[in-house]
């Protein structure tokens, strides 16, 4: 049974680095299984120097937008998976369902999260997930982003009650919050 880690906090605040040290910390073959559609130039670039920073360290990157709980249940070959990021797949999620028409309630991201976790937990070693605290600020003041931090908040709380461990960075620096590292 995996060990899960979440690692959340606002947006810079070195979530990414964080979690990435952390598993190149740990003993095993790593996998980062990335969520992030490439859409423009700029996410490109963003997704070259992440590759490189984890290049030296042998990771083999699994890109996944949408189907975690497939990638986690069917990749067996990695004792380390990092997930980044949680968001980004609430995101993809409302994004799919804005295309067919139809709408993500609070109680289907609850339920694929539960899956993502009972996936997660069901393989060897560690699982570590990183995802935004998105509700910390001002309340949008449009539908959409509402629903979107509701859904991105009901998801980090399924997550963290989960997880043995749960770290929020503030300005790089990392706060234990549950368990231990």
């Amino acid at each position: 049974m995996a060990r899960v880690i979440l690692v959340t906090g606002g947006g810079r605040s070195g979530k990414s680095t964080f979690a990435q040290r952390l598993a190149e910390s740990m003993t095993g073959r790593r996998a980062y299984i990335a969520t992030c559609p490439v859409i423009d130039d700029e996410m490109a670039e963003r997704v070259r120097k992440h590759r490189e920073a984890r290049s030296a360290a042998a990771w083999t990157t699994i890109e996944e937008p949408l189907d975690l709980a497939s990638v986690l249940r069917s990749d067996g070959g990695h004792g380390i998976c990092l997930v980044d990021c949680l968001t980004l797949w609430v995101n993809n999620l409302l994004y799919e369902a804005g295309k067919e028409g139809r709408d993500v309630t609070e109680e289907e991201i609850a339920r694929s999260c539960s899956e993502i976790l009972e996936a997660g937990k069901g393989r060897p070693g560690t699982v570590i997930f990183v995802t935004n605290e998105v509700g910390l600020g001002i309340i949008p003041e449009n539908p959409l982003a509402r629903r979107y931090r509701d859904l991105a908040g009901r998801c980090n709380q399924v997550i963290a009650a989960g997880a043995e461990t749960v770290v929020l960075l503030v300005s790089g620096i990392p706060v234990t919050i549950k368990g231990s590292l």
